[in-house]
């Protein structure tokens, strides 16, 4: 087996010279690289971007683009919502808990306005209209969205308010994102080096972090940052090893990356003495469909029903692959799928149709009588239209009655639920480099490393244990601008 190359720091005096100077050097071009140098250059600084693939975008520009803002946007005013910096605090706390981090999530609520405006101001645009139906993508260009807000326990805890905002596009938007803080970025006299891996952290003999090796096309180049160099690599989802030791949970599952999350910022790092935060924290995806489940129920391999089917989709999810014995799956009757709108439907189709609970039981192999059980518990309160076990929404309150049918989130979605096409689960990582507010790298004693500087999932950013879409886009801007500012004005 061939030995992971070194990461372990190099010797400013070790070097005959640099090939390439700037003040800041931000090393990964995704959505906090993007934030970070634009803040960077507007600030002053002369500043150059390394990303290790052929152009920036990485994950971020894979994602569903959502960002999580509020504290009363002027899309939520225009959709007819109140809200403030207190009750979206209050909700988050709740959400991405426990162990939430309050100080950054108290800042993130309290600038979001003023976050949204940036991303205005960069050009991008959001349709002032709601998509209010469950979803883990709307299939439309409404601009807002319901991201658990209004599902419980949340909402005996908070104002419920929608607060994703999605930019002007249909379906995923993290492109439009990435297009826009990238040209923002090079408007203000960015330089990128794109097929350029940063391998090790260039420190001077006080300890100072003064640029990076790193190789292109098989070849070592060097790199001088005169003020600060910002780590914007992503987290660790597509590092096994990585995985083993912090967050075994993700292991077999799919990832949800642009399959260059190798934890590599995290390690130059950690091999100069930083210190890391919620390694074993995760996002997990359960290819269920949430239009389908706020419609039937939600049961583990033993047939019990355990949350209330209209939470955030991530929710249940982690509920599921983290807490609960697999397999899980979506049982729903013919009334509740055919009240399914087309566009919500994804291309999913039920794997089992029967007409009594007994058969459907025989074929998902569980207990005699266990979802007979649940089915019927659940009636009985439903025909009051009652959910004293899991508080779900009245709205979604009906018996099921036969014939029945099973859907299979191991199938993915659209692929019908057949055995062997995967896990139907996929994540990304939530731990990293434990960071100042302002981005600056801890070592073990709570002492910033100078001239070193993370945001975005190289760092740990807003989240505990729990996580809402739009979190990672929205910290990894939020926080990447103020590791820029910061790094711009970082003393030599």
């Amino acid at each position: 087996m061939t030995a992971a190359p070194s990461v372990e720091p190099v010797s400013a005096g070790s070097l005959a010279g640099f090939d390439h100077e700037c003040d800041v050097l931000v090393v990964g071009f995704g959505c906090a690289g993007a934030a970070a140098a634009f803040e960077a250059a507007t600030a002053g600084a002369d500043v150059l971007v390394l990303e290790r693939a052929g152009g920036p975008g990485g994950s971020s520009a894979m994602s569903g683009g959502e960002l999580y803002l509020g504290g009363g946007t002027a899309l939520q005013t225009a959709c007819g919502f109140d809200d403030d910096p207190d009750n979206m605090f209050a909700y988050l706390r709740a959400a991405l808990g426990p162990h939430a981090d309050e100080e950054k999530l108290r800042l993130y609520c309290d600038g979001s306005v003023e976050h949204f405006e940036w991303f205005r101001g960069r050009g991008l645009t959001f349709n002032e209209s709601l998509y209010d139906a469950p979803s883990w993508m709307p299939p439309t260009t409404d601009g807002l969205m319901w991201l658990g807000e209004n599902a419980h326990p949340y909402n005996t805890l908070a104002r419920p308010v929608p607060r994703g905002h999605r930019p002007a596009t249909e379906s995923f938007g993290g492109w439009l994102i990435m297009e826009r803080l990238v040209a923002a970025a090079r408007a203000a006299g960015v330089v990128s080096h794109e097929d350029t891996r940063a391998t090790n952290l260039v420190v001077d003999d006080d300890g100072r972090v003064t640029g990076v090796v790193a190789q292109r096309y098989g070849e070592p180049v060097t790199y001088r940052a005169r003020r600060a160099v910002v780590l914007t690599t992503g987290g660790f989802v597509d590092n096994e090893e990585m995985l083993a030791h912090h967050a075994p949970v993700l292991l077999g599952h799919g990832k949800v990356s642009a399959g260059l999350d190798d934890g590599s910022g995290i390690r130059m790092a950690t091999a100069l003495g930083a210190a890391t935060r919620r390694m074993a924290s995760v996002e997990v995806a359960l290819t269920a469909l949430p239009a389908m489940l706020v419609r039937g129920v939600l049961v583990n391999g033993l047939g019990q029903r355990f949350i209330n089917e209209d939470v955030y989709p991530g929710l249940f999810s982690h509920a599921a692959v983290v807490h609960q014995p697999g397999p899980y799956w979506a049982i729903i009757d013919e009334e509740g799928f055919e009240d399914i709108p087309a566009r919500d439907l994804w291309g999913v189709r039920p794997r089992y149709v029967v007409e009594t609970l007994a058969e459907l039981e025989e074929s998902l192999g569980m207990p005699p009588g266990a979802l007979e059980a649940t089915v019927a518990a659940y009636n009985r309160h439903a025909e009051h239209k009652q959910d004293p076990y899991f508080h779900k929404d009245l709205k979604w309150l009906r018996p099921l009655r036969p014939p029945f049918a099973a859907a299979d989130p191991r199938g993915g979605f659209g692929a019908g639920g057949g055995e062997g096409q995967g896990t139907g689960v996929a994540g990304f990582t939530l731990g990293g480099l434990h960071t100042t507010v302002d981005g600056a790298v801890l070592n073990h004693s709570g002492l910033p490393i100078p001239g070193l500087y993370a945001a975005g999932r190289a760092g740990a950013g807003i989240h505990g244990q729990g996580y809402v879409s739009g979190t990672s886009l929205g910290d990894g801007t939020f926080f990447g601008r103020r590791a820029g500012r910061h790094a711009a004005t970082a003393s030599q």
